[in-house]
């Protein structure tokens, strides 16, 4: 499987921009012999979307996301956006596009508000954690700050996921003095993938808005943890092969994914929620 992980910036709020060029790449790509391409996190409406002055969403069904998934066929695609059009509520959501239509839909579980991170002012958190069969093999979709809480990639593995997709908005200024982002984010990917015997895509996108300054760094871990693939700080598309046959040989040789013991963790969790654990 040929993965494309398209390090791209885009126009705040230009979504007729913003589509042209990521339907433009998809044909680029699957021209190029890709059977995947990974867009950054919200890539369709940019990130700084309280500095715009006026909403700007996409609905999950609408004719944006449904011309997108019309390219998505010889390529799936996964295209982040801001997903309204749901009642009172709207979503930072990830699509998975493939055979002209949307094969899963992906909403962001934990939204950062703190420091220059504004998501749960604009996004309501998704519900739903889960793997799902596409063409290429059972993948799943984590959306930036959704991979820093390790329980969601063991429930995606857990849920027969061999490979993580994590679309980002990684920006250098956050939490200034508190975290080495860059560095911090390669240790959480090959993490997951020792520890959950798979592959993880991370994409980032590049550019900057507002004080934000987003610095690419793209990567692709192995179910060894090696880094196969990794990008710069420009925009690009970096292009990599992953061979699916490679997880389940680790999974054979090192039992881990396995042995998880639900019932057990099932039983645990429910004490600490009844003794009062966050809901």
């Amino acid at each position: 499987m040929r993965v494309a992980l398209a390090q791209i910036d885009c126009l705040l709020g230009d979504l007729d921009h913003n589509v042209a060029k990521i339907k433009g790449l998809m044909v680029q790509q699957r021209d190029a012999g890709a059977d995947l391409i990974v867009f950054p996190e919200l890539i369709l409406t940019g990130y700084s979307l309280g500095r715009i002055g006026h909403e700007v969403w996409l609905n999950a069904d609408g004719p944006n996301i449904t011309a997108l998934a019309e390219e998505a066929n010889g390529i799936s695609a996964v295209v982040g956006f801001h997903e309204g059009g749901t009642g009172p509520r709207s979503f930072n959501s990830a699509a998975f596009l493939e055979a002209g239509s949307l094969l899963h839909l992906h909403r962001k579980l934990y939204l950062p508000t703190y420091g220059a991170f504004e998501e749960r002012k604009h996004f309501s958190p998704g519900q739903t954690m889960r793997a799902f069969d596409s063409r290429l093999g059972r993948m799943a979709v984590l959306i930036c700050n959704d991979a820093w809480q390790p329980s969601l990639p063991f429930l995606a593995v857990q849920d027969g996921a061999e490979v993580l997709l994590v679309p980002v908005n990684s920006a250098l200024d956050e939490s200034p003095g508190v975290l080495d982002i860059q560095q911090q984010w390669k240790e959480i990917t090959r993490f997951y993938a020792v520890m959950f015997q798979c592959y993880v895509v991370l994409v980032n996108r590049v550019g900057t808005e507002g004080d934000l300054c987003f610095w690419g760094g793209s990567h692709v871990m192995d179910p060894s943890g090696r880094t196969v693939a990794a990008a710069g700080p420009e925009e690009t598309v970096l292009t990599v092969d992953l061979d699916l046959g490679a997880v389940r040989r680790r999974r054979w040789q090192l039992p881990l994914v396995k042995e998880a013991r639900l019932a057990l963790l099932e039983r645990e969790l429910g004490r600490l929620i009844s003794e009062g654990g966050d809901l």
